[in-house]
């Protein structure tokens, strides 16, 4: 075989093999049965609300769902903050603005930016190609009193604006002299005013998220920020792409996902066990935010479900490792489209502090970033959908 000849054979097995590792994501999942390991059940229900690019309830007949798409070409409402007067939600996009739902006038409205340069930013384009200027919003959460919006965005770091919106402040953008290089989601203590938030790695940023997770990326890590002292300290670290964080009812501990392990921890905060990391359960795929509704339940959206080869592949860091230094491809564009066509494996699931699993939304969404229960409503979230889906629920 010629030089040329073996090159090019060597590129086409590459391509192949890139191919195959983004969609080990979805294969080889046996989607009949939904449970967490070593949990039990309580309640499964079937959401069967098919979402479209226009605003419409559920055609598959189910009248409480509703789709309410995205503005000025953006995508990725990836989650979501209500008010302290209920307003909203707001939510972040991929074109680096933060958009306020006016329900009275059914349309979103702007109410802030996390960069300075909005050059180029806005309108219907390829925004990661520009996410590291624009800036990528995550992570959204009001503080009550002051009614000021934190931010998580995975390249400015963590910020603040005011109740009146635009040009949002950092407050903090290192951590122990090492750079936020993706800083993802938040949660607030409503009492301290403290801030606890997740930086998902410190060598892979957001618009290359896939190597953290097939290469066992461990340099992510868990952080609280005081207003008071615009302190920032390092709680955690060494975790496996850390990704939604959510307060207890009490603040006495916090639950938080590692999105590569599939797995729920509680981190106390207080009592006798402050300090402690429990490892509360694993899930059938991978987990993105955590939300706390008003009962002190958690609902956490479930990305995609995890493949038995990807398994295979985490369970052998060389391999990944391997993978991600060869293939001379963009991994992550290339999961992303492949899970348009490759099955509907998105969910919710609600948990108890323990948990143990309330109820599973096994529903054909597609890359579920976040369930968010607000005022009889259940917000679903997409980091990379043009929509977001509106259900109403049931008193429980």
């Amino acid at each position: 075989m010629s030089t040329a000849g073996a090159i090019s054979s060597t590129l086409l097995f590459i391509a192949i093999l890139a191919v195959v590792f983004s969609a080990a994501i979805f294969v080889s999942f046996d989607g009949t049965k939904v449970s967490i390991i070593g949990q039990q059940q309580q309640h499964v229900s079937k959401n069967t609300a098919e979402t479209t690019s226009t605003a419409s309830a559920s055609p598959e007949g189910n009248s409480t769902a509703v789709v309410i798409p995205m503005p000025g070409g953006a995508v990725g409402p990836e989650s979501f903050a209500f008010d302290g007067s209920g307003g909203g939600p707001y939510t972040g996009v991929s074109d680096g603005r933060i958009i306020r739902w006016r329900d009275n006038e059914s349309r979103w409205v702007d109410f802030a930016v996390t960069s300075p340069d909005r050059n180029g930013c806005e309108g219907s384009h390829d925004h990661s190609k520009m996410e590291h200027i624009c800036g990528r919003p995550l992570g959204l959460r009001f503080n009550q009193k002051s009614g000021d919006l934190y931010i998580a965005d995975a390249y400015m770091g963590l910020l603040v604006v005011g109740p009146n919106g635009g040009r949002a402040s950092p407050v903090a953008q290192q951590v122990n002299r090492v750079a936020l290089r993706f800083t993802n989601s938040l949660d607030i203590d409503q009492d301290s005013g403290v801030v606890y938030f997740t930086d998902s790695s410190t060598r892979f940023q957001r618009r290359n998220h896939l190597p953290i997770i097939i290469s066992g990326d461990n340099t992510g890590r868990l952080m609280k920020f005081e207003p008071t002292t615009n302190k920032t300290t390092l709680l955690l670290d060494n975790l496996k792409f850390p990704n939604g964080v959510a307060l207890s009812q009490n603040g006495e501990f916090l639950l938080f996902v590692e999105t590569t392990t599939c797995t729920l921890f509680k981190f106390w905060l207080k009592t006798p066990k402050s300090g402690n990391l429990e490892s509360l359960a694993q899930f059938p795929g991978f987990p993105d935010n955590i939300k706390r509704n008003r009962n002190g339940e958690f609902w956490v959206g479930i990305n995609s479900k995890r493949g038995k080869l990807l398994e295979w592949v985490l369970s052998k860091p060389g391999i990944g490792n391997a993978v991600v230094g060869l293939i001379p491809v963009d991994i992550t564009r290339l999961y992303s489209r492949l899970g348009r066509w490759i099955g509907n494996s998105g969910m919710g699931i609600r948990l108890d502090g323990n948990g143990n699993v309330v109820e599973v939304l096994d529903s054909r969404w597609k890359f579920v970033s976040e369930v968010d229960e607000e005022n009889g409503n259940l917000w679903v979230g997409s980091v990379i959908r043009d929509f977001v889906v509106r259900e109403k629920i049931s008193i429980y």
